[in-house]
């Protein structure tokens, strides 16, 4: 087994002082912050990268390892350069220690996993995320980066006109640059820097499309009720009240805007590999009442295989949400995007215990499918993951928190192709995503999933996404550049959010940062044409034509 990898080559600055400056200040630990701080490096430039994060990488270091990856051919520049150095740490030997590389055959989504043609790979361990991306942040002096340094939201970033100027950490750190790049989920330097910015689903009336807002009847699915389950702690009495996870709210008509998020939920990272395993132990508030809601799903579908347990190398696995009650924790995060540190943190744990109650639930109750409770009953953590969280994934899958109302607002008409995208600085493929939102009691007195959409892009194809999708309006702010809470609508958003694309947004915008330094410019005033050269010769694909174009070049 391989030992836990050492990050002592990082740049990791233990200075005292209290102030720094550089040229481009980024915050955020994802995988977005991570290309940008190297992109900009690449350059010359001096960058602070300011991570609330103790662990780098976000959901590509912490269990999301079968990438959903779309229409590999158009992720291109540093993020296909990741995917090529995951590839090259699984080329060493050591890294298998369960299994053979080449016996290792599985497919992911879009393409199958280990591409030795191309030289990448798209299904992987998060230990081998996280020490590609420290390593690869190691090759780079002019990056520093600091830890566990979060945002004074109230009063930390200074502007002078429209221009922000330094921004300062709870912990009195002060980063002064001449650009900055939100490259965090929640967007909060964005929001603290006085830009507009949404939460929610708009109405289908605002943007003219055809998935947004409520919606409970788009196409019933497996993850939705199928069947007819009794939502009341009594079956059948209305009075008794209702279950643990279910709204009383009423639903809403289909299309109309509301405040509600997506459900989050972690991608839990576990092992069948017994030398590798820690046993999964009942959890201290383990409450067999909070799961009668899927007992009783359960009862009526005996079948039911309520996980995606997709295979990642040496026996470990990457775990998402299937069916009407899975690890997606509906309802439970609609205060997520706006909430304080500490309440984001009890909304993390709230997650976390809901996921190892519910395995627990699985595991002991007689409802549990024989096949599914089959499947599950070997596995357990894994030791050499996530050994600073107790080697559970240290970061929750935050679908969606606030977005950027910038100065181009992405729709599902561009995700769609029916309408000219302007000025792209990268391409997405991914089906247009949401997961539920909510969960009610149905006109007939049953409980019900809505929020759910999945439609693939075929026929139009991957799609461009706008420069004016990661800035703000001129009248806003004029040196920041947002990569992960981007400008667009909720549907739009819902193919948008993919790990490669945010490693892609990174590039391009710590791109078009370098130049508008150079050119001393406001982000609103960048050179396209200029941007657009700079980024095809670092092998970002802009358009199909330069997918054809790279074909007919091999």
């Amino acid at each position: 087994m391989v030992a836990a990898m050492s990050v002592s080559a990082l740049h990791i600055s233990g200075a005292p002082a209290a102030s720094f400056s550089g040229d481009v200040v980024i915050y955020g630990g994802t995988s977005a912050a991570v290309v940008s701080a190297i992109r900009a490096a690449k350059s010359g430039k001096k960058v602070y990268m300011v991570s609330p994060d103790m662990e780098l990488g976000a959901m590509s270091s912490s269990g999301l390892g079968f990438t959903d990856s779309g229409k590999t051919a158009v992720i291109g520049g540093l993020a296909r350069e990741f995917y090529h150095r995951v590839y090259k740490e699984y080329l060493k030997p050591q890294n298998w220690y369960v299994q053979k590389r080449e016996d290792f055959k599985v497919k992911g989504q879009g393409t199958k996993a280990v591409n030795d043609a191309e030289q990448t790979m798209w299904i992987f361990e998060p230990r081998i995320a996280t020490w590609v991306y420290n390593h690869w942040l190691a090759e780079y002096p002019n990056i520093i980066v600091h830890r566990g340094e979060f945002l004074d939201r109230e009063s930390g970033v200074e502007k002078r006109g429209k221009m922000i100027k330094s921004i300062t950490t709870l912990s009195g750190k002060k980063y002064s640059g001449k650009m900055f790049i939100d490259a965090t989920f929640e967007g909060d330097l964005m929001a603290s820097s006085g830009c507009s910015y949404t939460v929610g689903r708009e109405g289908n009336e605002k943007y003219g499309e055809d998935y947004n807002g409520f919606r409970d009847t788009l196409r019933h699915n497996y993850h939705h009720f199928e069947v007819k389950v009794d939502p009341y702690k009594i079956k059948g009495d209305k009075s008794s009240g209702l279950l643990k996870y279910v709204s009383a709210e009423k639903p809403l008509a289909n299309g109309t805007a509301d405040k509600r998020v997506q459900a989050y939920n972690y991608r839990m990272c576990l092992t069948d590999y017994a030398p590798n395993k820690i046993e999964l132990q009942k959890p201290e508030n383990y409450n067999p009442e909070d799961f009668e809601l899927c007992g009783r799903w359960f009862e009526q579908c005996p079948d039911a295989f309520p996980l995606i347990i997709s295979r990642m190398p040496n026996g470990k696995t990457d775990i998402n949400n299937c069916g009407a009650f899975s690890t997606d924790f509906i309802g439970e995060n609609y205060n997520y995007p706006e909430a304080s540190y500490e309440e984001r943190a009890k909304i993390a744990k709230a997650h976390k215990d809901y996921h190892l109650g519910l395995l627990y639930f699985w595991k002991t109750d007689p409802r549990t499918p024989k096949a599914f409770r089959e499947r599950i009953k070997n596995l357990g953590l894994p030791k050499d993951e996530f050994q600073s969280s107790g080697n559970w994934p240290f970061y929750m899958y935050i679908r969606e928190a606030r977005r950027l109302v910038g100065d181009y607002v992405m729709t599902q008409h561009d995700c769609q192709n029916t309408k000219a995208t302007p000025e792209p600085i990268g391409m997405g493929s991914y089906t247009l995503d949401s997961h539920n939102t909510s969960r009610y009691v149905d006109e007939n007195g049953f409980v019900q999933n809505e929020g759910d959409v999945q439609v693939p892009l075929w026929p139009s194809g991957p799609y461009q996404i706008a420069y004016g999708a990661i800035i703000p309006k001129r009248q806003e702010c004029q040196n920041l550049f947002v990569v992960c809470a981007v400008s667009a609508s909720h549907m739009a958003y819902g193919t948008i959010r993919m790990e490669p694309v945010f490693m892609l947004l990174g590039h391009s915008a710590a791109a078009a940062a370098v130049q508008c330094i150079d050119s001393d410019r406001a982000v609103q005033d960048i050179n396209y044409r200029e941007l657009a050269g700079t980024l095809r010769k670092e092998g970002q694909v802009l358009s199909m034509r330069d997918v054809r174009a790279g074909k007919s070049a091999k």
